[in-house]
């Protein structure tokens, strides 16, 4: 089947799950006309189902091809993307000056989700590079945003994060890449990068490569790693292609899904070694790295978000058309499609519900990162820099976990046949796998919350979401609307459950750090079962109030996360707080 963009669903999720039309109406957008989200999205919506989801299946079959350091990319797929920078979509969030549309980040996020359900393996590659333009903007000099930002800001050019080593991998302080200066004032960049996006392909006729490298007298650790921009192609003073740059494609890897996408083995210093620009200051390129970084991982998380609808809408389909037994009562002829049995209304129900509050939690963090650079009040924008660092850990890890959870259920819905590749279920459940790998592993953004995020400004951030999670419980208690059944009930024990458990790890940061860690992953999945769940009830509430089309069916499903997602809080809580000594003693049971 072909892909539809849920507009209704994704405009109530981002209008009021997430709070853009609050924020909008507050003047934290300026000028911004949020009239024009619904006209920008449809028409996203369309060059997705038109041009990208039919080459998703073309993509996973043929997959990529090297030969002598270059990269061939599926058929249709250099078309496809010069029909989308023609379109416009890549500047969708780019600075004006430099050729971009100003919208939203929150605007591009909803994009970003099309996109990934649409054809996930090719939204990466616009993903990468709008972190890339990020990067540039914040820490690039003017003669380097001069002659790289616009071509990179309209896709003329791609770009491309460049951190991992075969050594060096989440802990990127091991890198052993090397930047030596040159009298130029230029660098000379040698050493291998493994496992780099788009490293090397055929949809444009430049790469502009973001690099880690370390300068010979850098101190140790990450405190030595620098940032240079490394293009594949040289420009000269006139912004015309030179020479070819001494980085290349030594290898490309063989991956258990994303086949379109090219994962690259570069190779710097054949030649003398490629010449790099400074990004930043020296020694300070984590820094730079992790505006990136950021918003890379907000991109993985909504990446999660659109497989996971990909995979409903197609187990949907299936469902309504599969036939087999016969419902609770069914006295005549003939066979029902699969979705009149209860487990596969539950099933069906869970993968919708789980990709709803993903969704919400993904364009909250885009929102909360929009006001934290656009907003007038210094506070207002303090306050929400604080929220988008919060959220960001749990838009990654929560929701590409439910982007791997949606496609198994979906390749479940689907029984034999999701175990068979033409049917396309199978393609969702192994291209959602790297999600939770890559820009940092989902452990890594549990340890990033615990650590870092919960306990900055004293919890500030935490006890801030919380009170405004409460006044949406006391909302859906107050509107005597029977349709929520124990919505409230299992929200305010969420709820009660996630106040403890901050308040519990706070404590044992400072006394016992390993008791904390061993909790940080289920600690996790608490918040954004807990967030999710009132994110949703929030967007019934809205539904309800300003007059939806059919409201009761985002209250029903607010009220199954509620009854069957968020109800898993307690028990999370008990594994936090309770179970730590099963993980921190367990070197016994591991030696063996």
């Amino acid at each position: 089947m072909t892909y539809r963009a849920p507009i209704n669903d994704i405009l109530l999720s981002l209008n009021h799950g997430a709070g853009l039309a609050a924020a909008v109406a507050a003047g934290h957008y300026g000028d911004f006309d949020g009239d024009i989200t619904a006209a920008v999205l449809e028409e996203a919506g369309k060059f997705a189902s038109d041009v990208l989801a039919p080459l998703n299946k073309v993509g996973d079959e043929h997959g990529i091809k090297l030969d002598n350091g270059k990269v061939t990319t599926a058929p249709g797929w250099p078309d496809a993307y010069q029909r989308w920078t023609a379109a416009g979509w890549n500047a969708v969030s780019g600075p004006e000056a430099f050729g971009g549309q100003g919208l939203p980040l929150a605007i591009n996020a909803a994009c970003t989700e099309i996109w990934s359900a649409s054809n996930v393996a090719f939204g990466l590659c616009p993903l990468l590079t709008l972190s890339a333009i990020e990067a540039l903007d914040a820490h690039g000099s003017a003669e380097l945003k001069k002659t790289y930002l616009e071509k990179l800001v309209t896709g003329e050019w791609t770009g491309t994060m460049q951190l991992t080593e075969p050594n060096a991998g989440s802990d990127v302080g091991a890198l052993r890449t090397r930047a030596e200066r040159a009298p130029d004032g230029t660098y000379r960049i040698k050493g291998t990068k493994i496992f780099i996006t788009y490293g090397e392909h055929d949809m444009t006729d430049n790469i502009v490569h973001f690099v880690l490298a370390r300068l010979p007298d850098a101190p140790a650790g990450t405190k030595g790693i620098s940032l240079f921009l490394v293009p594949k192609f040289m420009v000269s003073a006139d912004g015309s292609l030179g020479e070819r740059n001494d980085i290349h494609a030594s290898g490309v890897e063989h991956k258990l899904g994303m086949h379109a996408s090219p994962t690259c083995t570069m190779t710097m210093g054949d030649k003398g070694g490629a010449i790099g620009f400074l990004i930043g200051e020296e020694n300070a390129g984590m820094r730079c790295m992790f505006t990136m970084m950021n918003q890379a991982r907000l991109g993985v998380g909504l990446e999660g978000v659109g497989i996971a609808d990909r995979a409903y809408q197609q187990a949907l389909a299936y469902a309504q058309e599969r036939r087999q037994g016969k419902a609770i009562g069914h006295k005549g002829d003939g066979m029902d499609p699969i979705i009149v049995h209860p487990d596969v209304k539950r099933m069906l129900m869970q993968m919708r519900s789980m990709t709803a509050a993903a969704r919400t939690i993904c364009y909250a963090t885009a929102v909360a990162l929009d006001v934290s650079v656009r907003a007038k009040d210094a506070k207002v924008r303090a306050d929400a820099a604080a929220r988008g660092a919060l959220l960001t850990p749990i838009a990654k890890a929560f929701s590409t976990d439910i982007g791997n959870e949606v496609a198994y259920l979906g390749v479940q819905v689907h029984g034999g046949m999701g175990f068979i590749e033409e049917t396309g279920a199978a393609q969702h459940y192994r291209d959602a796998r790297i999600t939770s790998i890559y820009e940092g592993t989902n452990g890594i953004q549990s340890i990033d919350l615990v650590t870092r995020k919960l306990g900055a400004n004293g919890g500030a951030s935490v006890w801030a979401l919380l009170d405004e999670l409460a006044a949406t419980i006391k909302q859906v208690e107050t509107s005597n609307d029977p349709a929520f059944g124990t919505t409230g009930t299992k929200l305010r024990d969420a709820h009660a459950a996630l106040e403890r458990t901050s308040k519990w790890l706070l404590e044992r940061l400072a006394s016992a750090p390993n008791e904390a860690l061993a909790g940080a992953t289920p600690y996790l999945r608490l918040f954004g079962a807990t967030l999710g769940g009132c994110m949703l009830a929030g967007e019934a509430l809205a539904a309800k109030a300003n007059g939806e089309a059919e409201p009761q069916r985002y209250v029903a499903l607010a009220r199954f996360f509620a009854e069957n997602i968020s109800v898993q809080a307690p028990s999370l809580e008990k594994t936090v707080t309770e179970s730590a000594e099963a993980v921190t003693g367990a070197d016994a049971v591991l030696a063996g």
